[in-house]
């Protein structure tokens, strides 16, 4: 399974989590609202009975005071009932609904009070008209009666909507507890699944790329090893990919070591054949010197004395050509203690009237040939372009965090800005072409030899002011 699926899969899911969570969040809502306003319209039905109730309660006191003292000052609340208790029949009647229980009590309510309002009429005109009648009606306890039964039926119906609003607080507390309860759940589940997800994901991925930068790691090193990624994903591509290129590489660098070693066999033939002629050539020149010494005029004598230097010459190139070629030579490295090597390399380069200063320099692990190359290259250009007299060549080094400075100083001829870099080319000398100590070759080498390493190597310099090579050199 690709990668970008199994990242796809795991957001899905916490996608569909935080979706049934959020619909079961919109559900228990709903009938979190539904139960509230359940209760909110109870507390106004028990609001609304209540205040029925007293009404009717107001109006029958009201009567009783009336025909006790025959003042009609009595019926102004009887009368006022008559106005509002219809209405508030109405109101409960649109809160209760239709088909219940309570709408039919509240109908039997409504039937009582109307024969208790009939009953009150007629006792009332039987007040007005003959005090006897009135006594036999009351006799009866018809009002009594009447009355108690509305205050049952009102028992009845707010036992009713008691008893309903208790189920709906019920009903509400446990909504309230279901919402925390599974939101509290979804939440664990979404957190879990991210969270393992994600570990998954980047277990797999930071352990395969982990390989993949190891590889890389080798390859810079020179070794061209491989890993195996059975997975089929975008990272399976990369895997392929290195170790594509891992293998291309080694049969590449297999093939130009071949081909360096070929070199190398044909430049020692090459510089052996170019020898040769030129020690005939020298000993030819000897020998015309040794017999016809007396026959020989002083300007042959003199161009005589030009082909030895020119032939030394050309066999100086052809050694310096022999070591740049050795170049490409790897031997590995070794704990070299630099200052015993450049005191080494200068007892053998530097003249005796030189003045030689040599700071503490440091241990390093490297190839000891190729920094010897550096080192030697460096001091004899400095002998080289330094007058004898008063010659000093200095040699130091700093330590950064990386790798270390190393400078070779001298105060000889200088060398003008424009030739800063071209010095730093093959063949490309300060003196002239006459002159058998310069070839050209020896800061050639030393340039090779710093990019090889990835090192850098800078000059500063200006003319008659001496000259400071600094370059970089890092451990192996």
């Amino acid at each position: 399974m690709k990668l970008s699926t199994q990242i796809l899969l795991a957001f899905t899911l916490i996608i569909l989590l935080s979706v049934a969570d959020s619909y079961t969040n919109y559900m228990m809502s709903k009938k979190v609202q539904l139960n509230s306003h359940f209760l909110a319209r109870s507390e106004e039905i028990i609001r609304n009975s209540n205040k029925t109730h007293k009404a009717i309660i107001g109006m029958q006191s009201a009567f009783r005071g009336y025909l006790l003292t025959d003042d009609k000052v009595f019926l102004d609340s009887y009368f006022e009932g008559l106005k509002n208790v219809p209405n508030l029949f109405q109101v409960q009647k649109k809160r209760i609904g239709d088909h219940n229980t309570q709408r039919t009590i509240l109908d039997s309510i409504e039937m009582l009070h109307n024969d208790w309002l009939k009953y009150s009429e007629q006792l009332i005109e039987s007040r007005k008209k003959d005090a006897n009648s009135l006594q036999t009606i009351l006799i009866k306890h018809v009002g009594k009666k009447i009355n108690d039964d509305i205050s049952k039926k009102f028992t009845k119906f707010d036992r009713i909507e008691y008893k309903r609003r208790k189920h709906h607080s019920v009903m509400l507390l446990t909504s309230l507890n279901y919402t925390r309860t599974f939101s509290l759940i979804f939440l664990t589940l979404t957190i879990i699944v991210g969270v393992i997800s994600t570990f998954y994901i980047m277990r797999i991925t930071t352990k395969r790329i982990s390989s993949m930068v190891r590889l890389a790691e080798n390859i810079s090193k020179g070794k061209f090893t491989s890993i195996e990624d059975t997975r089929n994903d975008e990272l399976t591509a990369l895997a392929s990919s290195l170790n594509i290129m891992s293998s291309k590489l080694d049969k590449n660098i297999r093939e130009l070591k071949n081909r360096n070693a070929e070199l190398n066999k044909f430049a020692y033939v090459v510089s052996h054949d170019l020898k040769a002629p030129i020690r005939g050539i020298h000993n030819v020149i000897t020998w015309i010197e040794e017999d016809l010494d007396n026959q020989l005029s002083p300007e042959l004598k003199r161009y005589l004395n030009i082909i030895p230097q020119k032939t030394k010459r050309m066999e100086a190139l052809i050694n310096g050509l022999l070591d740049y070629a050795r170049l490409n030579i790897n031997v590995p490295p070794e704990l070299i203690n630099t200052n015993t090597l450049v005191k080494e390399i200068a007892d053998s380069i530097v003249p005796r009237n030189f003045t030689l200063e040599i700071s503490d320099l440091p241990e390093l692990f490297t190839e000891r040939i190729k920094l010897e190359q550096v080192f030697a290259n460096l001091i004899s250009n400095a002998v080289k372009y330094t007058p004898q007299e008063n010659g000093i060549i200095q040699i130091s080094c700093r330590k950064f965090y990386k790798h270390y400075e190393f400078s070779v100083k001298d105060n000889g001829i200088g060398i003008a800005g424009e030739y800063h870099k071209k010095i730093f080319e093959i063949f490309q000398t300060l003196r002239e072409q006459n002159e058998q100590e310069s070839t050209g070759v020896g800061l050639a080498i030393v340039k090779k030899i710093i990019d090889d390493k990835q090192e850098d190597i800078i000059v500063i310099s200006k003319v008659g002011a001496g000259a400071e090579f600094i370059f970089t050199w890092r451990n192996s």
